[in-house]
């Protein structure tokens, strides 16, 4: 049994009998803010091991604790869950421990408070000499603690290696267009974050200009070169997406970066700020360009839907939805739909006809747009993906059915 295991053990052992549901947790909190710092280093030791290991087998998530693991720690490869054997197992008690030991002491009333907490982890990997850096969320399963925590990864794509048309990334590019709001929209885990981290990093190497990034938590941290870039974090640097896209209009920004808009307050920020003359980049949790407009107009009170479907249209420049798909070798690639707002795209936002945009990007190849169904046919013909995968994937199966037909 490692120190770590001993350290879980004793602790499990002070949790009176008597306390039961979720008292457990907060009485395991309380505990965990009286432990030495130097047990917690142990306890912080156990997790790193576990990360690097993540790391090791190219992991994108681990899962700790919680009724769900059935006591294991798992860890998701290239898209598929499976529970690592080799890891030591623990109990819903001993799995809260570990968790709680990750927390400062104000992290933990936001935890209790609001039964959830989104925070970010580093440590230092021995083998490549560098922080690596992880997005972690605490919740609660069945009154225990349950941790999702992401790997960030240490490098940042170009973003001509995501396979846009030139014209699509002239589009997001702010030498060319000083405004305007541009959408990376897609399901968790489909790589949003990957690709708002290429475009920022793509202006930070040509772009003299100040970016202020908001997000919840900061995943990737940008080293400023040509522009100057500022990190936000949601609970720790600002209170609410709100108030920072608010903020940043009083500290002299060009570009403005908003994690996620995750509720009617931050969209209606986005489009004022965007208004304003800014370029503004950000994220939403939908799997197509038309959903993803019809899903910010909905969002908002119905008497003010006109009017935003209006703002909307004079502002968005750009939306791209993708996912990631299991290519043939048991990896994953980013298959994509890029929408590019043309003067035809902006009247039918205006007219509440988003029906017909689906038909535009399948007809704009020149301009720069492609369908998520044309991407995935593309994946298929580079015999990285397989028909079955790409018509699974498609938000249009009779369309993607057609199309592999032709082929």
């Amino acid at each position: 049994m490692t120190i770590a295991e001993e350290i879980l053990e004793k602790y499990v052992r002070k949790i009176p009998t008597g306390i039961l549901g979720a008292e457990k947790v907060n009485f395991i909190i309380e505990m965990a803010q009286q432990m030495p710092n130097e047990e917690k280093v142990e306890l912080h030791k156990l997790v790193n091991y576990i990360l690097t290991l993540m790391i090791e087998r190219e992991a994108s998530d681990v899962e700790i604790g919680g009724y769900g693991t059935d006591e294991y720690i798992w860890f998701r490869i290239h898209g598929i869950k499976t529970r690592v054997e080799e890891l030591p197992r623990f109990t819903h008690l001993e799995a809260s421990i570990l968790i709680v030991s990750l927390l400062t002491n104000n992290q933990c009333k936001h935890l209790l408070v609001g039964r959830n907490l989104d925070f970010s982890y580093t440590f230092h990997y021995d083998i490549v000499n560098k922080n690596v850096r992880f997005r972690a969320d605490a919740y609660f399963d069945i009154d225990s603690l349950a941790l999702n925590m992401r790997a960030i990864s240490a490098t940042t794509r170009p973003l001509e290696s995501l396979g846009f048309h030139p014209n699509a990334i002239k589009m997001m590019n702010h030498h060319y267009i000083k405004f305007g709001l541009s959408l990376i929209t897609g399901i968790t885990g489909s790589g949003k974050s990957t690709t708002l981290d290429a475009i920022i990093d793509y202006h930070n190497k040509i772009d003299h200009a100040h970016i202020v990034i908001v997000a919840s938590p900061i995943e990737y941290v940008h080293k400023s070169n040509k522009a100057i870039i500022r990190h936000r974090e949601v609970g720790k640097d600002v209170l609410s997406f709100q108030e920072g896209v608010v903020q940043a209009l009083r500290q002299d920004p060009d570009i403005i970066v908003i994690g996620e808009m995750r509720d009617p307050e931050t969209i209606m920020a986005a489009l004022e700020v965007t208004d304003t003359g800014h370029k503004v980049f950000s994220t939403l949790h939908t799997s197509s360009a038309a959903e993803s407009i019809d899903r910010i107009i909905a969002e908002v009170n119905p008497v003010e839907q006109d009017r935003v479907r209006n703002r909307l249209a004079d502002i968005l420049t750009s939306v791209v939805s993708q996912k990631l798909v299991p290519t043939v070798d048991k990896k994953r690639v980013i298959a994509k739909e890029v929408l590019i707002v043309t003067p035809s795209v902006k009247a039918a936002i205006k007219n509440d006809n988003t029906s017909e945009i689906y038909m535009m990007i399948m007809q704009g190849s020149q301009q720069g747009m492609i369908t998520m169904e044309q991407d995935l046919l593309r994946l298929v013909k580079e015999r990285m993906i397989t028909k079955e995968t790409a018509v699974g994937y498609a938000n249009n199966k009779t369309r993607m059915l057609q199309l592999l037909k032709v082929t």
